[in-house]
């Protein structure tokens, strides 16, 4: 059995928090392979996970196995290491990468230069992967000023995330209107939310129409919920006479809580108009729970939001979007999202065309009905290919790749 130390976030209340717990659960899937260590760190502002339920208790004894363990010395066998590149450091024999991956179209050089210290990445999408594939930095070497290049040279693998299915807990959300649409997402530069509100109050003004807004800045205490008031206000001070409605809906929800809102009566369609998405969880979310969706083909969504469906001329079934397809183009980031040794000054990522999301998301209004079919098969389509039991053993196929020696080995410990 392979001693495996497990570092990231895997208490926060965030993506990278989820996509540490899922880490977890598929590893917990094989217990005849791993014997399990865990290390949290913090993950920014984010808050963290409050449920008193199994998989939190156990956590927090994996945790206290672990700190008593290296007191004694511990050898782990590798490590899995669940964070953005930059952090990536050897302290196990075989050490493994596990990211989010990028939202735009190039890797910063020192993503590349500490993925190339692991065996191997894994990535959630294969957006992720061709990127980080298809960066190449030229330089000259700074001693012998002999040219050089920077590329990524260990294989990636590819991993989505599972369906999770919840129970559904109704809310009670006193909605004015019957057909509404659902954003999920923080407030930042890169979920383009200033345009996502400005551009749907131009279009549903005159309307019956009410946009629910899932948002924060970083936690959901009071606080940040007086600065997304004010963000909010601020979108829209000059929309005083319309008649669409606008909620803004802040706090821990519960997965229920989140399945019940995706599943709402009187919530219809779900939006996003990110300038990009490693993966986009909340828009996977919604397409396992059959919401009819708006977004942009490009980035991390692109991996689940086509699905084979019957063309009756062909006599056979072909690949199809379904989802209301927003168009876009593809330009730099602007200043205020540059984030050095992350997010790179001329890398580019996706600005969705403002007169399209306008016609996408009344097409979505009119016609809701041909996008709900479009969305359950959608939903099928999810359910069989990202299970559980499949992701996981990718996950678990993808983490064997990584260990040739003999589960009975014996490894020094690293300083961690």
């Amino acid at each position: 059995m392979k001693k495996i130390l497990v570092r990231g976030p895997v208490l926060s209340r965030s993506g990278y928090g989820e996509q540490a717990r899922f880490a977890l659960r598929a590893l917990r899937s094989r217990p005849d392979l791993y014997d399990v260590y865990i290390m949290p760190v913090n993950w920014g502002n984010t808050g963290w996970i409050n449920e008193d339920d199994e998989e939190r208790k156990w956590i927090d004894s994996m945790i206290g196995k672990t700190q008593m363990m290296l007191k004694s010395n511990i050898a782990f066998h590798g490590s899995l290491q669940i964070t953005i590149p930059n952090e990536f450091d050897v302290v196990a024999p075989v050490n493994i990468g596990y990211t989010a991956g990028i939202e735009t179209t190039r890797v910063a050089p020192v993503w590349l230069e500490q993925s190339n210290r692991m065996n191997r990445l894994i990535v959630v999408s294969n957006h992720s992967k061709n990127v980080f594939e298809d960066t190449v930095y030229n330089g000259r070497h700074k001693k012998t000023n002999q040219p050089i290049t920077l590329s990524c040279e260990v294989p990636i693998d590819v991993v989505g995330y599972p369906v999770r299915k919840y129970e559904s807990e109704e809310l009670d959300l006193n909605l004015e209107y019957d057909y509404n649409f659902l954003v999920v997402a923080q407030w930042g530069p890169r979920k383009n939310l200033g345009n996502t509100i400005k551009w749907f109050l131009d279009e549903f003004k005159d309307d019956e129409v009410g946009l629910v807004l899932k948002v924060n800045v970083a936690k959901n205490s009071s606080m940040d919920r007086d600065v997304s008031l004010v963000k909010l206000k601020e979108n829209l001070k000059n929309y005083k006479d319309r008649k669409c409605k606008v909620y803004l809906l802040h706090g821990d929800m519960t997965d229920e809580e989140m399945t019940g809102l995706y599943n709402h009566p009187k919530i219809k369609s779900f939006i996003s108009i990110t300038h990009g998405e490693g993966y986009g969880l909340p828009i996977f979310e919604a397409a396992y729970n059959a919401l009819p969706i708006v977004t942009v083909p490009w980035s991390g969504q692109v991996d689940y939001l086509y699905a084979p469906i019957m063309d009756k001329k062909k006599r056979k079934k072909v690949i199809k979007p379904h989802f209301a397809s927003v168009q876009y183009e593809l330009k730099p980031i602007p200043g205020n999202a540059i984030w050095p040794g992350v997010l790179e000054q001329g890398s580019r990522w996706c600005y969705a065309n403002e007169m399209d999301y306008k016609n996408k998301i009344r097409e979505m209004y009119k016609s809701h009905g041909r996008y709900q079919k479009l969305a359950n098969n959608l939903k099928k389509h999810v359910e069989e290919v990202f299970s559980e039991e499949s992701v996981y053993a990718q996950f678990v196929d993808s983490i064997e790749k990584c260990f040739v020696q003999s589960q009975d080995e014996k490894v020094e410990v690293m300083v961690l």
